[in-house]
């Protein structure tokens, strides 16, 4: 079993900034990717930030020039730094792993409970 443990949420005026961080745990042989998604209400999940181990990052386009996604030595850690943050951010956050279990099979997906990131005018 993989766990996922987040941290970081809360709720900011408009402009300030929060740093949201994922740690996995659990049946990990090694890493593929760790990112941020988010959903508010009535909406669809959708992807804010990704980081493949060893390689790209990826950002949604609302999310570009404000918020930098980041690893640490561990490879199993990771971090979301949300800068000039606006009302329309608002949204449970969750972190996903994608994570191998063994040699020779796919990378299996994995999510937090989520985070609640609330941003007022």
């Amino acid at each position: 079993q993989v766990y996922v443990e987040e941290s970081g949420g809360g709720s900011v005026q408009s402009g300030g900034s929060l740093r949201l961080s994922c740690r996995a745990s659990g049946n990990i042989l090694s890493i593929y990717a760790m990112g941020w998604y988010r959903q508010a209400p009535g909406k669809e999940r959708e992807l804010v930030a990704r980081l493949v181990n060893g390689g790209p990052r990826k950002y949604s386009d609302s999310v570009k020039d404000r918020f930098s996604i980041s690893g640490d030595d561990s490879q199993k850690n990771v971090y979301l730094q949300m800068n000039r943050l606006k009302p329309e951010d608002t949204a449970r956050y969750y972190c996903k792993v994608e994570s191998y279990s063994a040699l020779g099979v796919p990378p299996e997906d994995s999510w937090g409970e989520g985070i609640q990131v609330t941003v007022s005018a």
